[in-house]
């Protein structure tokens, strides 16, 4: 006598998509993930085109440029002398600034600034940032933040002795007035190989 195969039940899988979907929305709602550290910037809008042809005609002055500098050993010079990272915001702040006048540091224009009324400012000064290929990411960056966090200081600064209120609790027109005051200009050269690490 013949034996009758069998059948096998089947297993109802209609719901397995849905359950490895609650699964993928599970773990993704309770992972932390890494988050990159890098540079917060806002690329100001292309010049015009009269703008371009006077920006050309001018020529910077030394005195206006601050040369910053970070070699292959992740050594930091700055207007000349060499500095470590935590001294790079008051140089920058004293460029910037330049609250004496000095001969050396930028030349002061005078301006009629929104709330301010007529001011002198350094409205032509850069900060120019060179790095070699071979220094660390890492001094870079700290680079970076501390030639931003100078321009933060001296608009928190001059906000608090105008409104009392610190830069980013003002109104855009205040922080327009200041942004001309002390216009962030920050320049950066393409990173060059100048030298071995031995």
């Amino acid at each position: 006598m013949a034996r009758k195969k069998r059948d096998v039940p089947e297993i109802n899988s209609s719901s397995t998509a849905d359950m490895a979907f609650i699964l993928l929305l599970f773990f993704l709602l309770t992972t932390s993930m890494d988050t990159d550290r890098g540079l917060a910037r806002q690329l100001p809008p292309p010049p015009q085109q009269e703008q371009q042809n006077q920006d050309n005609d001018t020529k910077l002055k030394e005195r206006n440029v601050l040369q910053v500098f970070l070699n292959l050993n992740d050594q930091l010079m700055c207007g000349g002398e060499y500095v470590t990272v935590d001294q790079v915001r008051d140089k920058a702040k004293e460029f910037i600034s330049n609250r004496a006048n000095d001969e050396k540091m930028p030349e002061k224009v005078t301006m009629n600034v929104p709330y301010f009324g007529t001011v002198q400012v350094t409205k032509n000064h850069v900060i120019s940032l060179r790095c070699d290929r071979g220094s660390s990411y890492k001094e870079y960056i700290a680079v970076q933040n501390e030639l931003v966090a100078a321009y933060n200081e001296l608009r928190d600064e001059l906000a608090q002795e105008k409104w009392q209120k610190n830069y980013a609790e003002l109104s855009e027109d205040q922080q327009s007035a200041i942004r001309e005051i002390y216009p962030q200009r920050i320049s950066e050269a393409e990173p060059k190989k100048y030298g071995e690490k031995k």
